[in-house]
């Protein structure tokens, strides 16, 4: 299992025409998922780009890891919001219980279909018993590349639930909705939240 190299390099050519392009508001979803937590609560941030989220998670009081897998987006991190963010990719996350909560807004959908279940089991064995884990996914019926040349997995709502539980995480509320992604295609999209089951 490994990063897209083509993904990467795109993230690393664009870093500054993308950050500027999102502002600096945070994501819709994430200030819901931030109010199940205590502030002092360990966060993981995963694919935080420019850090606009980041900023956000660590003004309201939160202990936060940022991390993205290309280091242009992490120097614009921290350019920008001071967060200590850094590189790491999806595949080199190896913490135990460590997290109260992982955040990954609009990047898993990053990982080959055939790499997700091991990167969601990275984020299971990174969180504390009953820790909790946000993400969302462009919605369609298979993998390819989107107009930008990144990889996409594009999964159907029932194949992406079963593939979190099967990687032991309870679904406590799912939203489906439209959105535009960077490549200006207009999609349904699925946010999830999830929580820690412990396996026996």
């Amino acid at each position: 299992m490994s990063a897209d190299p083509a993904t990467i390099a795109f993230y690393e050519a664009n870093a500054p025409r993308y950050t500027l392009s999102f502002g600096q508001a945070p994501s819709r979803h994430l200030d819901s998922f931030l109010d199940r937590h205590e502030p002092g609560a360990r966060v993981l941030e995963l694919g935080c780009g420019g850090g606009r989220d980041s900023g956000r998670i660590r003004e309201r009081g939160f202990d936060l890891d940022a991390t993205d897998g290309t280091p242009a987006m992490v120097r614009k991190a921290n350019e920008r919001f001071d967060v200590g963010a850094r590189v790491m990719r999806f595949d080199e996350l190896d913490a135990v219980a460590a997290y109260d909560a992982v955040w990954a807004h609009a990047c898993l959908l990053h990982v080959a279909r055939a790499d997700l279940p091991g990167v969601l089991a990275a984020i299971h064995r990174a969180l504390r018993p009953g820790g909790w884990h946000f993400a969302n996914y462009k919605l369609g019926d298979g993998e390819g590349r989107d107009p930008l040349g990144r990889l996409t997995n594009l999964p159907d709502e029932a194949w992406l639930e079963r593939v979190y539980r099967d990687s032991g995480f309870a679904i406590v509320a799912t939203e489906r909705y439209r959105g535009e992604g960077a490549d200006g295609v207009q999609r349904d999209w699925s946010a999830l939240t999830l929580r820690k089951e412990d396996r026996p």
